[in-house]
């Protein structure tokens, strides 16, 4: 099977950044508030940490599993449609969410259908397009743009999501958000590409690039390390907030302590997408997960103070999310655009396979033993694994028929 290619003019890089990075905004703000809900939910409904964590392990699993697909439908047929679908699955899913009085209604709302909208308006589908209208000597700049936005999402959108919690409730704090969801709509038209044209000569089918991606070993450690990604960045994000509130610490310190996070990932994010221009990308990424596991350790070994926390917090910040536009650049580089946000799916895949793992196994450690400390220096141990797994990565253009993959 071939797939069609674009037409050869392009979007605007400054609308498909303004519309892209608003885009990832909105929808990563919303997902990195969910740990402030694990105690009202379970408190009201009489679940347990278990329960809820397995509903957002769910979450981060489908959104994993449907990525792939949803970056096949944006590559063959534009973003566009794939990211109303997803602004529409996004605000019904958070709804459900609010009114679901079982474990299993919470599971299927919070857990599949928030995670299958993920995977349509999040990084992978707004990062094809990235790749299909920037010129590759200025992608890695443009993803680390985009992924500052989802981390400045986290900054604004944190406090709001507390604060209405707050003024109105668990439950209408989630259906407003709904709303606002629904905001991903118009923006999509900022990405509606020229309509496809007919390519010329023959084109790589789907199977044939999945084929080759997985055949690749360099795709093989992006992904493990990517797993990595997922199950620091989701453990801490969900469990953190109830972590400190077990050791005394006020709502306000876990509420501060995850806006700090987004803040200094704006700049994390967008200093590892500069950098991404200039230097070896396997060495941001693995200098990214060995200072993951130092800020954890030493996050473990002081004392637990507001100070500590927020130290900790600006630590992981500059880190949270700069292996995104990192990563990603890796795989255009080596593969081109094709195909890109297919293959941009299938990576983050592994990112969200760890995910559910943290996710669950915190609230799973948790519930078992009373304290999340396994959970913790489980995540040093894997930082250190991706370190040193990112370090072989190949960056160059694989080739096809004796020709580089076209950038």
């Amino acid at each position: 099977m071939t797939s069609p290619t674009r037409a050869t003019h392009t979007l605007s890089m400054t609308q498909v950044l303004l519309c892209g990075a608003a885009i990832v905004t909105l929808s990563m703000g919303i997902r990195h508030g969910f740990g402030l809900w694990l105690q009202p939910i379970t408190m009201d409904r009489g679940w347990s940490r278990e329960t809820f964590g397995l509903a957002l392990a769910i979450q981060n699993l489908s959104w994993g599993l449907v990525g792939p697909f949803a970056g096949m439908l944006a590559d063959r047929y534009g973003a566009f449609k794939v990211l109303v679908a997803g602004s529409v699955l996004y605000a019904g899913g958070l709804v459900l969410m609010a009114l679901a009085t079982s474990g299993l209604a919470f599971h299927g709302s919070a857990g599949l259908m928030i995670g299958m909208a993920q995977a349509g308006c999040t990084y992978a589908i707004v990062y094809g397009v990235i790749g299909r209208n920037v010129a590759p000597e200025k992608r890695s700049w443009a993803m680390g743009i985009t992924a500052a936005a989802g981390s400045f999402g986290q900054f604004l959108m944190v406090p709001v999501e507390s604060g209405l919690i707050s003024a109105f409730g668990w439950q209408e704090a989630l259906i407003l958000l709904g709303c606002a969801a629904l905001a991903i709509v118009p923006l999509a038209f900022g990405l509606k590409e020229p309509k496809l044209a007919p390519p010329a000569g023959r084109q790589q089918s789907i199977g044939e690039a999945v084929r080759e991606a997985f055949g690749y070993r360099s795709f093989q450690l992006l992904m493990a390390g990517y797993f990595v990604c997922g199950f620091q960045v989701v453990f801490i994000g969900v469990h953190m907030p109830s972590y400190l509130k077990d050791h005394g610490l006020s709502p306000q310190v876990a509420t501060t302590a995850l806006a700090l996070i987004g803040l200094f990932n704006v700049f994390g994010t967008y200093a590892a997408g500069v950098l991404g221009q200039r230097l070896a990308k396997r060495h941001i990424l693995a200098s990214i997960y060995a200072l993951r596991s130092v800020a954890i350790i030493a996050f473990l070994l002081l004392p637990l103070t507001p100070a500590s926390v927020y130290a900790f917090s600006i630590a992981m910040g500059l880190l949270w999310l700069s292996t995104v536009p990192t990563t990603n650049a890796v795989v255009a580089q080596i593969f081109g655009v094709k195909h890109f946000s297919m293959l941009g799916g299938f990576v983050f895949l592994a990112h969200q396979i760890g995910s559910f793992l943290g996710v669950w196994l915190g609230g799973k450690l948790y519930d078992a033993t009373g304290s999340y400390d396994v959970v913790w220096w489980i995540a040093v141990a894997l930082g250190v694994f991706a370190a040193l797994i990112n370090l072989p990565v190949r960056e160059t253009a694989i080739v096809r028929g004796g020709v580089p993959a076209p950038a």
